[in-house]
């Protein structure tokens, strides 16, 4: 549990924190790499033998995929069998000494291993639990199982994504639960500030018996779709797919160049329209007053990507993008891997760092994405990547051994 003997971290400000991860895939552990990435002591409990499903996928060498290094970077592998009585004694024993609890069973899972919320909160009435699941702890959807995917879907967004002709598509990353991690860890953080604040008044503590945090995939999803629900409650307007479009918003979209890669302009601002226009050579469009405010340029967006395009299609990205920031006109190349890992931006601000890393029998120096939020003017440097299942088994249970 934090002690308040701990000296203060100006770079790290969760030092002194424990929080005890049960959890699979990327939604809660997620939450976990934010918090270890800012100081916080995670230790993630996996199942002997297999460990988080995670270690497998896109797996192309070795037994730990990247994705579970990236994921679970910081981290502190404990094997214990939660099934079992010796597994769940010894994380009622870690959780008596740490500061929160983060999982994303389906709910009641836990509850059948006697990990409940009276349990918890007789061994610790000031932990600070956080719960991921498909679709929250209540309501009747709450015992279906569910992945990021699904919630995509529930949640609004799958529908927004892609072309209009074309069945929905999905975003190439997981993005239901990465924002659900991020709802989760800011959860935790929010926790442990009420947590203090009733300290400092002397107040009785909440514990998990009578409030945890509850982050639903889909709620977590529907909470980005801005107003999607509110356009259709009061105009009875139903968001459509745009392909590379936003809508109601012109012009900004991906416009291809003449070396054959593209480029994404924004220039749908009012006061950056006419300057964007005039820069590709179409003075009548910058002049025309139907177009002088984001309502006419929608009406004509198919006229002005044409006339974007035909400009684009001439030069190159380089070209393309030199005259665009010249102007003024917010624009940027669309980037693969390793046009961010030679991109001076990136560099800047140390968003990619390089760690050694066992890649199938060898050791190799591998590039991870720094930490966000900057806390100052460069990344923190990241922690070591995700531990080998149960690396840290034998060290946590000794170091409980010696807080008792």
């Amino acid at each position: 549990m934090s002690d308040p003997d701990v000296r203060l971290d100006r770079d790290r400000p969760l030092a002194g924190l424990r929080v005890v991860e049960l959890g699979n895939f990327i939604a809660a552990p997620t939450a976990g790499r934010l918090l270890a990435d800012f100081g916080a002591e995670v230790v993630k409990i996996e199942r002997p033998r297999t460990g988080d499903e995670l270690r497998n996928w896109r797996l192309y060498a070795g037994d730990t995929s990247m994705l579970f290094r990236t994921i679970n970077r910081g981290k502190r592998s404990v094997a214990l069998d939660l099934k079992e009585p010796e597994g769940r004694d010894a994380v009622l024993a870690l959780l008596a000494r740490s500061d929160a609890l983060l999982e994303n069973f389906r709910p009641g899972t836990l509850d059948r291993w006697g990990l409940d919320a009276a349990t918890l909160t007789r061994v610790n009435p000031e932990l600070v639990v956080a719960r991921v699941s498909a679709y929250g702890q209540t309501g009747p959807m709450s015992r279906r199982p569910g992945f990021a995917a699904v919630a995509e879907a529930f949640g609004g967004m799958r529908e927004l994504v892609g072309e209009a002709d074309r069945p929905p598509a999905r975003v190439g990353v997981s993005i239901g639960d990465s924002i659900a991690g991020l709802y989760a860890a800011f959860g935790i953080v929010m926790g442990l500030f009420d947590r203090e604040q009733r300290r400092r008044l002397s107040q009785p503590a909440v514990g998990p018996d009578e409030r945890h945090v509850d982050v639903a995939l889909h709620e977590a999803v529907f909470s980005m779709m801005e107003s999607l629900v509110p356009d259709y409650s009061a105009y009875d307007v139903l968001r459509e797919r745009t392909g590379g479009r936003m809508e109601g918003i012109a012009p900004s979209n991906a416009y291809q160049c003449g070396d054959d890669v593209s480029v994404v302009v924004a220039g749908n601002a009012d006061n950056i329209f006419g300057t964007f226009m005039r820069t590709i050579g179409r003075d009548d469009l910058a002049d025309d007053p139907d177009l002088a405010r984001n309502a006419g340029r929608w009406a004509r967006r198919d006229e002005l990507d044409a006339a974007i395009e035909s400009w684009t299609h001439a030069r190159t990205r380089a070209e393309v993008l030199a005259a665009l920031e010249e102007a003024g006109v917010p624009s940027g190349p669309i980037y693969v891997a390793p046009d961010i890992l030679d991109d001076p931006q990136y560099a800047a601000r140390d968003m990619v760092q390089y760690r050694s890393v066992d890649v199938g029998g060898s050791d190799r120096e591998v590039a991870f994405p720094g930490v966000v939020p900057l806390l100052g003017e460069r990344s923190l440097p990241v922690n070591d990547p995700g531990p080998d299942l149960g690396a840290d088994t034998e060290a946590v249970l000794a170091e409980l051994e010696d807080e008792r």
